[in-house]
This record gives structure tokens, sequence and C-alpha cells, in this order.
């Protein structure tokens, strides 16, 4: 999500109860039908056309959630995530690859607090790490052990046995886990928006670490991950936020490029929120869609006004041609209309033929503690705990599987 987590915001917005009866038929309806339609293929992977994603030439709306300690989480917490997004009915869950940290010895310090007690979702890591920097050999190391890229396999093969699509960002922009800023700091510099994108160093260890991720072999399914097509899409990176904005475009169409150059199977996604710039890198030839993040109150938008952004970014992917996905979208629990507000959102992206999909910032499930995490400042968490929120987001994912059953006995019947 976007660095705003300590904002405070206590707005609230009334919306009429007609959205709410509106998603409680809608998920009454076609609970049903939902439950018979066929799980995406596990031998074919995702691909596009025009604005929409597209699974076996059929169109293949997003329905999604994020996580962000799924690379870390225990194998009891991991599962408990991917079990719960097959309970709301989403189709795809989205993630990055984290932590990185300075040394192993300390002698490169890591620039956040690594060794923090507590639970998964509060970025405890236990022990976790996929990036370090290696002092005797004075350069990056990747680590693939158990406690490494052992816990992607984990997490690739148990979302295949779901038949769960995987959007996975190679690397974090920030630095609660590392990312991005604990790489620029392996070179001992303090700029934050512009060293990871320009310095020779730092590009090529994002490249050497792109070759590796792409071209590691799952020791749990036997594939590399290039050909492996629970894996929806790679993103350059969450929310990469280099100043100026030329700057971010040309690293942008520089990595994408590499990406599509090793890994012709997966789309490539940029991973940009791209709200002030309304999808600058759209048209970016390697770039095979578009991300926006969307957090109302962090840009003093009603709900209103929200829904509106939305027709506008679908309209966005119309010109372009290409499917645009909101893949991060939340709304505070504290403000006594959220209910009618993700009922509002979820019923125009259905509802426009441009949109290609949705992914609510972030769904949680029990931590190893028997708890949820706590969630007093965000409060975007989603859980599993039959809230009108989340039979909200359960209607809506039945109701794209509605139209994608109609969708395709419309198309054979042809």
């Amino acid at each position: 999500m976007i660095d705003w987590h300590w904002a405070k915001y206590g707005a609230k917005y009334g919306l009429r109860n007609a959205w709410l009866c509106a998603f409680a038929l809608a998920f009454m309806s076609v609970v049903a039908i939902a439950s018979t339609v066929d799980k995406p293929s596990a031998m074919s992977f995702i691909k596009t056309s025009g604005t929409n994603f597209t699974l076996d030439g059929k169109p293949f709306f997003v329905t999604g959630v994020n996580n962000h300690y799924l690379t870390y989480g225990s194998q009891v917490e991991v599962t408990r995530v991917l079990d719960d997004a097959v309970a709301m009915g989403a189709n795809v869950v989205r993630t990055f690859l984290q932590p990185v940290i300075g040394s192993i010895d300390g002698s490169v310090p890591t620039i956040w607090d690594w060794q923090l007690e507590g639970e998964a979702s509060n970025l405890a890591v236990k022990g976790t790490y996929l990036l370090y920097w290696d002092p005797s050999q004075n350069r990056m190391a990747i680590n693939d052990g158990a406690n490494g890229m052992q816990k992607v396999d984990f997490l690739i093969a148990e979302a295949g046995k779901r038949h769960l699509r995987l959007i996975i960002a190679f690397l974090d922009f920030w630095d609660y886990t590392g990312g991005a800023q604990q790489m620029r700091a392996w070179y001992g510099s303090q700029d934050k928006s512009r060293f990871f994108f320009t310095d020779p160093r730092t590009k090529q260890d994002y490249r050497t670490w792109v070759r590796h991720v792409v071209q590691h072999v799952n020791l749990l399914t036997g594939l590399a991950y290039r050909d492996d097509p629970t894996i929806m899409a790679w993103e350059l990176m969450n929310e990469g936020n280099a100043q100026p904005e030329a700057l971010l475009l040309a690293w942008t169409g520089e990595m994408s490029a590499y990406v599509k150059s090793l890994d012709p199977n997966h789309l490539v996604g940029s991973g940009n929120a791209n709200i002030p710039v309304k999808l600058a890198d759209l048209t970016i030839p390697t770039l095979d869609f578009g991300t926006w993040h969307g957090y109302p109150l962090y840009y003093k938008l009603t709900v209103q006004q929200f829904n509106d952004m939305i027709t506008e970014f679908c309209q966005l992917a119309a010109g372009a041609k290409k499917p645009v996905l909101l893949e991060e979208f939340g709304y505070a629990r504290s403000n006594r209309h959220s209910a009618e507000a993700y009922a509002m959102w979820l019923d125009t992206l259905a509802r426009s033929p441009s949109c290609a999909g949705w992914m609510v910032w972030r769904l949680v499930s029990l931590q190893d503690s028997g708890r949820y995490p706590v969630d007093e400042h965000d409060q975007f968490d989603i859980r599993n705990d039959g809230s009108v929120i989340w039979n909200i987001l359960k209607a809506a994912t039945a109701r794209a599987a509605q139209t994608r059953l109609a969708s395709g006995t419309a198309r054979e019947a042809q």
C-alpha cells in the first residue's frame, strides 16, 4: 500500500442503502452458480486482449486480494490466507518478494528492524530474508534456503493447488522489510527517490535478482518460475517512487523490456500507484497492463469522487487498448458508510466493459498467535469474519464468476 501507514482520518460519507441491498441480492442469486464455475486451467497462462485479461481465450476479470506477509509468514499463516482467498471467491493474490537485509554479520547495517518480535502481519519476519549483502564477496547475495526462496516455492505451490493465480512484484520500494531502500543503503546512499534507479550497481543488482527469480526452479513443483502459469504476472516493483517522473518512466521501460527478454510467458506490469500521473506508464510497449492504487481519503476524495475516478481510469484503459487493474484500494472501517462505499465501487468496476478487475488491500487471516492482526491505523484489513464488507466482496466475486460463466457459454454457442 502507499506509504501513509500513520495517516489519520475521520471523514464519513453517506450513501444510499440500495447499494447494500443490490449486492446482498446478487450474492444470494449467484452463489450456487459460482460454485460450479470451472477453475482457471493449470495449463494456461493468463493473456490479454484489448482491455481484458483472458484465460483460454475467454475474459478473465480479476477479483483479487493483496497480502504483504506471504513470503515470510509461517506455512500455516500462508495457507490460511490462501484458503480465505478461496472462501472469498478471489482468483488472484498479489504479494511482493521480501525481506531484504544488510549483511548477516551486521557489518553492513539493516535499516529496518529485522529482529522485531511479534506477528508476521506486523513485519516480524522470524529470520527470513531473500536478498542480503555478502561482505566477503563485496556484493549482493541471494538466499535460496529454507528461510529464503523456498518460502516463495511454498507459496507458489500452495496457490497452484487452490487454482489461484499470483501477481508477484520483484521488490517493494518502501523500507518496511528493506526493499529498494535497503539495496541503495548497501552503497551508503541516503537518496530514497533517485539513487536506486540511476546507480549502475543497484540497476545491475536488480537485473541479477530478476534473472534469478524467473529462472529459479521451484523445489516443490519442479517448474522454473518462468514456466509456471500459477504466476499471472510479474510487477517490476511495488509503488516505485522514483523522482522525477521521467526517471521512473525511463527505468520502467528499461526494466520491463529486460523482464520480457527473460520471460515471454508472463504478463508484466509496473506495480506503480499511478494516481497523480494517471497511468503515465501505460504507453510503454513492454508493459502488458496498467495498475493504479486507490485510497480515497489520502487524496481527499469523497466516495462519489473516487467512484468517478474508477470510471476515468477504465476510460484510459479503453484509449490505450490495454487492461487496467485497480490493484490496491481500501477504505477505513471507521467510516460509517464503508460497506456501501465498497459496494458502489465494486459495482462500477463490474459494469464497465473497460475495467479489468480489482484487488482489495488487504486480506489477513489468523496469525500463529490465534488472533487476527491488530489494525488500528489504516483499518483496511479484510477478514473472513462474516462481516457486511466480507459478504459484499463475496457477492462481487460471485457476480464476476457468473459473468465469466455466461460469457464462456455464449462463446461456445457461437
